[in-house]
């Protein structure tokens, strides 16, 4: 895993189950995908190694440029969790980014601005968040044929920057008053 800017290198502690972090063809632009730890865990033992984290950003698809974040993209199981983003990743948005956090516990999608940066939450309790963006950006596989895995995120980042998500307003206070208690639907082998 190469890490080649300032940025992502303050958010390597943070990566779990990373897929990949590797630079994009664009100079300074590096991508990642996988999970950020949100909470870590307690310390575990006297070497310091700690417990798994008891919040994660799921499914993340992570974009930086000039030290900047441009595009994160990821799954919450509850819009309760987003001041823990805010406090690990708020300062590094750049006033132009775009942040779409599909979010298992809200009934309705909306979107807001936070330090310039366009932040869209979209109800999800199934699917990837990778499938469902690219999907929702009406991209498909031939938008990413022959490119890196980093270019990928690059082409998603540019089609999120322009598209009209059409969600309604709404402040995270407000979002907060209307949580309900669905749960994350996973499906796997029987």
């Amino acid at each position: 895993m190469l890490v080649t800017n300032a940025l992502m290198e303050r958010f390597t502690p943070l990566f779990f189950n990373a897929n990949f972090c590797e630079a994009a063809s664009r100079e300074g632009w590096q991508a990642y995908r996988g999970e950020l730890t949100l909470k870590e865990g307690e310390i575990a033992d006297a070497q310091g190694r700690r417990k798994p984290p008891l919040n994660i950003l799921k499914q993340v698809v992570l974009l930086t440029a000039e030290d900047r974040l441009k595009l994160v993209a990821g799954s919450l199981d509850e819009l309760q969790e987003f001041p823990l983003f805010m406090d690990r990743f708020g300062d590094a948005l750049d006033p132009g980014a775009t942040v779409v956090l599909f979010t298992v516990n809200i009934p309705d999608g909306f979107h807001t601005l936070v330090k310039g940066a366009k932040l869209h939450f979209i109800p999800m309790v199934q699917g990837m968040v990778w499938t469902e963006l690219a999907e929702l950006l009406a991209l498909d596989k031939g938008d990413f044929k022959g490119q890196s895995a980093a270019d990928k995120v690059v082409t998603l980042y540019q089609a999120a920057a322009e598209h009209d998500f059409k969600l309604p307003a709404s402040t995270i206070d407000a979002a907060l008053q209307s949580t309900n208690d669905a749960r994350r639907e996973n499906h796997g082998a029987i």
